[in-house]
């Protein structure tokens, strides 16, 4: 049973303490955060990645804080048997799922001129595939609970027009007509789906491959804020989404990037 929520949170949903929540891609960037958010709200998370190490020391982290509950399951988002079985093994484990967030993704940098048919169908796995799949297992979850917020993880990479991840871009663009095409099926048991498109997110991974001086200075010359939106921002709108406080919001596309697009 999860713990109460914490009161040192920016908001607090209280309709979201004891709620099983399921993550992709939880164990770094915006995925922790993610479980940490969730976490803090007194959620029960389970959450999958192939980052062991990374995820085990988050476990360790929110088992520390006393807040909400964590749990790990190793998976590998290319093999849809795994995910569906990690979906079912999280039901039956801690009960059925009120909260699904598609999170996991790749963003490796491609050329245009270079891609191969082999490599085009392994991003198609990485950054869209497993979205739909996701939420195939977990409908019938929601429709038992009649009610439940899916959230799928977008970019605005595609609307920015950058052209250094064209396969990228593409199933990030992709990301929102599937959230559009399956809200009215959920819809029709209580349950939601919405989209969140992050701009340049402040992780750790970013930072050590792109976010140098150069492209601190691009960021900030194309946003409104001057600002660093950091992977907690992102948290925080998905805690909304997932919450009552957003029960009239569905098929929409939540934007977190201070006014880049």
């Amino acid at each position: 049973m999860a713990s109460g929520p914490n009161p040192n949170a920016k908001a607090i949903y209280r309709d979201l303490a004891n709620k099983v929540v399921f993550i992709t891609g939880g164990a770094s960037g915006i995925g922790a955060a993610l479980v940490r958010g969730f976490c803090g709200q007194g959620s029960t998370v389970a959450f999958v990645d192939i980052l062991d190490e990374d995820a085990r020391k988050l476990v360790g982290e929110i088992s520390a804080s006393g807040t909400g509950h964590a749990q790990f399951l190793h998976c590998d988002l290319r093999d849809i048997e795994a995910l569906a079985s990690a979906i079912h093994k999280t039901a039956g484990v801690f009960g059925k799922i009120s909260v699904l967030i598609n999170n996991a993704g790749n963003d490796d940098r491609h050329k245009f001129s270079e891609i191969t048919e082999e490599y085009w169908n392994g991003r198609v796995e990485l950054n869209l595939r497993h979205y739909l799949f996701a939420c195939q297992a977990v409908l019938p979850q929601m429709k038992e609970l009649r009610h439940g917020s899916v959230i799928n993880m977008a970019s605005i990479i595609w609307r920015i027009k950058m052209d250094e991840a064209p396969i990228y871009s593409t199933c990030k663009a992709a990301v929102h007509g599937m959230t559009r095409a399956l809200a009215p099926q959920f819809g029709a048991f209580g349950a939601r789906v919405n989209t969140i498109s992050p701009g340049a997110i402040w992780t750790e991974r970013q930072i050590r491959l792109w976010f140098d001086a150069g492209m601190e200075a691009k960021i900030n010359s194309n946003q409104c804020l001057r600002v660093r939106v950091m992977p907690d921002d992102v948290a925080d709108m998905a805690l909304f989404l997932a919450s009552d406080a957003s029960s009239k919001c569905t098929a929409q596309d939540f934007t977190v990037d201070a006014g880049w697009s």
